[in-house]
Formats: C-alpha cells, structure tokens, sequence
C-alpha cells in the first residue's frame, strides 16, 4: 500500500510537471503563426486580397475625396464665389407684355456698388425666331438658326469673354446703338467666318451687322460662344424689349469675398424706386458647399470600401476556419502534448491578425499610390491625412482578429481524442 501511495504520489508529481512545462511563449507564437500561415502560401495570398482591396479603396478614398474637396473649392472660388446674378422679377408678375425693369444706366449703378469688378445686362432676342446668315437675302444666303443675345458691354467683361479676333463692342457702340455685332466660335464656323481682315458682315433677320470680334471661349455666359451677340440699345431699337417669359438679366462680376454684400445692395443701387423688381442672388456659401460634397463623397465611396473590407474579413474568416479542420490532427497532437484550449486559440488568432496586418500595409501602399497618380493625372494638388494612412494596417490587424474569432473558439473546443481518431 506504502509503495502504491508513493507511485501515486510520483506520478501526480510528473502530471505538475507536464502542465506546469506547458507555456507558449511570445516567440513560438509567431514561430508557428508564421509556418501555419506559410504552409499555403497561395492561399494566404488569396485571403489577404480582400484585405488588400478594403484597406486600399479606405485610404485611396479618403485621399481622393479630400484632394476633390479642395479642387472643388479652389473652382469655387475662381467662378461661382465671385458671380451675382439679378432678375427682373417685375417682368415675370403675370403680364404678357414685354417689359425692362433694369434701368439704361444700369451697367454704371452696379459698377458704383464696392467690391463690383463689371456689370452688365443681357437677354436672349426672342424675335419671331431670327435668321442669320453670311450674305444678305437678296444674293441667296443660307439661313442658319442661331441664337441671337442682346448684352451691354458691362455683360461682355463681367462674363469673362475672351477673343480670338477683333474686339468687343464698347460704350460707343451701346451709346449710338450701330449694328455691330460678337460671334461665338461655333457660329463662325457655321457662317464660313475665320478673319476679320475685310470687316465681314453678317445678316440677322435680314439687317446688316458688322462683325467686329470672334469669342474663343465664355466662362461665365457659355452660351455666347454658340451664338450671336448685338449690342442692348440695338436690339432695343430693332426688336424691342425683352418678352416676360424671357426677362433680361443682370450678370455682375465681383471680387472674392464680395458676392454676398453686393447681392444685398443690388437691387436697392439699380432701382431705388421699387427694389422689388429686382431679385440678386448669390452663390451658396463656400464652406457649406465644400461641407456638402465632401459628406457626399465620402457617405458613397467609403460605402463601397466598407462592403470591400467585409468581404475581406469574410475571406480570412473562412480560410482560418478551413485552416482549423484540415489542421485538426495536429490540434489534437498538441493538446495531447500538452497545449491549453487557449494556446491553440492563441495562435489561429495571431494566423488571423498577421493577415490582417499585412493585408493593411500593402493596403495602405496602394490606396496611397493610387491616389497620388490620380492627383497627377489631372493636375490637382493631393491632400491626405497621415493619420489616416498611419490607422490603415491597425485597422486592417483588428480586422483579421475579429475574423479569427469564431475560427480561433472552434479549434480550442476540439478535443484531442476526437481529434486523433479522424
């Protein structure tokens, strides 16, 4: 009895031994997270794809999307921040008769406003559909129906019309009303009009207008560039005023910063009488308008990385739980050898998020690549948060360890006996 007590004893002894020996220490972790995860390569580069994918659309997004925001508001700033636009809201009151709301002196009014650069009014000549061609009706010319613009001088500047012959017509033309007339590129072409060397004329509605410049472009007034434009106080004395459903308008160039006080003043500087004729209206402000697209950009595109980063975690979910049946047998060696449900927890999870982490280091490579080489592209200049870059292989590791979870629970509960008799 003496003797069976002590190999007892001993053995419970060797037992303390051999669970007291079983440690997993930091550098068999990733001695063996590694040769899992190097025992099929192909494999492992394919699950990480995902995570390459997620990660690089986060950062490549993000980047992209704040590079937009600030060319958009660098645009703002040269076109639409610097614009005011005045109705005539007296003419759109419910009468059918043609009316200008807009006084003769209306360019000048609005210059005297501070902060204004030029100003002008136009409207479109809606005159029984007007006909233009090259060579007056009595020798045959081909009609053409262009659009034909009534604007003052001020408009012309105020739009930023640029040309590639001749000149604009001026405060002499406006002041006598002479039947001078701008073409836009695209109507020169279609009318055979390339040089202003022998003073050409063209015909509109069967009068004479001399054609005393050629647009090569319009910023503010795009139209301008497809069409015809004559002078206000000409198509006043020719065709009249402009119909209701067609009121003239009011274009005002200002400086930056300015918009908002001059589409206050407007209306009152131009028709003291009765400023309720006239509506101004200004852009929206800027920093609400660079607010509003960059949410826009950003609620759509990381929608889309966020759907990629899923997938990518469904990807090392799933081959992690593979991993788990196939390595079953030496799942059950180990814990026969000693290894707590915890060791074998451990390392799929530590499989799992060496994954993960590298899956966001090439990530975050591309995304910035990506982005860069767009920004070169079309010649912007690229913003990027170094945090966000910086967070992109943290992110993409607690990733892969969320994926691992589940995996990493099923293999500590196998069992080794279970696990040797498969």
């Amino acid at each position: 009895m003496r003797s069976r007590s002590a190999s007892h004893r001993a053995a419970g002894r060797r037992g303390r031994a051999v669970t007291s020996a079983s440690r997993f220490r930091l550098a068999d972790l990733a001695s063996e997270a590694m040769a899992g995860l190097l025992q099929r390569p192909g494999r492992s580069a394919l699950t990480v794809l995902g995570t390459i994918a997620g990660i690089g659309g986060f950062v490549a997004i993000v980047a992209l999307s704040q590079t937009a925001a600030g060319q958009i508001g660098k645009d703002f700033n040269v076109q639409d921040a610097t614009q005011v636009t005045v109705n005539d809201t007296g003419a759109r009151g419910g009468s059918a008769h043609p009316t200008m709301d807009f006084p003769m002196d209306a360019d000048a009014l609005a210059d005297r406003i501070r902060g204004v650069v030029a100003a002008g009014v136009w409207w479109q000549v809606q005159a029984g559909g007007l006909q233009v061609s090259a060579l007056p009706p009595s020798a045959g010319g081909t009609k053409i129906g262009l659009p034909v613009t009534a604007a003052s001088p001020g408009a012309l500047v105020a739009s930023g019309a640029q040309l590639s012959a001749g000149v604009l017509f001026n405060q002499f033309h406006e002041a006598t009303a002479q039947n001078v007339a701008v073409l836009g590129k695209s109507a020169a072409a279609q009318l055979g009009i390339s040089s202003l060397v022998n003073e050409p004329a063209v015909f509109i509605g069967g009068q004479p207008f001399t054609v005393v410049g050629i647009l090569s472009g319009d910023p503010r007034l795009p139209q301008l560039n497809l069409g015809v434009t004559v002078p206000e106080s000409t198509a006043l004395k020719l065709w009249g005023l402009p119909p209701s459903y067609v009121p003239a308008q009011m274009l005002i160039h200002t400086r930056l910063g300015a918009a908002q006080v001059v589409a206050e003043q407007a209306a009152v500087a131009l028709r003291p009488d009765d400023p309720k004729l006239l509506t101004a209206t200004a852009p929206v402000n800027q920093a609400q308008l660079k607010k509003s697209v960059t949410a826009s950009l950003n609620t759509v595109f990381l929608a889309l990385a966020g759907v990629a980063l899923i997938i990518g975690a469904v990807g090392i979910a799933n081959t992690t739980l593979v991993a788990v049946l196939e390595r079953s047998g030496e799942i059950g060696l180990r814990r026969a050898l000693g290894a707590r449900p915890r060791h074998i927890a451990i390392q799929f999870l530590a499989e799992s998020t060496a994954l993960g982490l590298f899956g966001g280091l090439v990530g975050a490579c591309i995304g910035v690549l990506v982005a860069i080489a767009v920004t070169i592209a079309e010649h912007w200049t690229a913003l990027l948060d170094d945090r966000i870059v910086l967070a992109a292989p943290l992110a993409g590791a607690v990733i892969g360890l969320l994926a691992g979870l589940y995996p990493a629970l099923r293999a500590s509960a196998i069992e080794p006996a279970d696990a040797l008799r498969r």
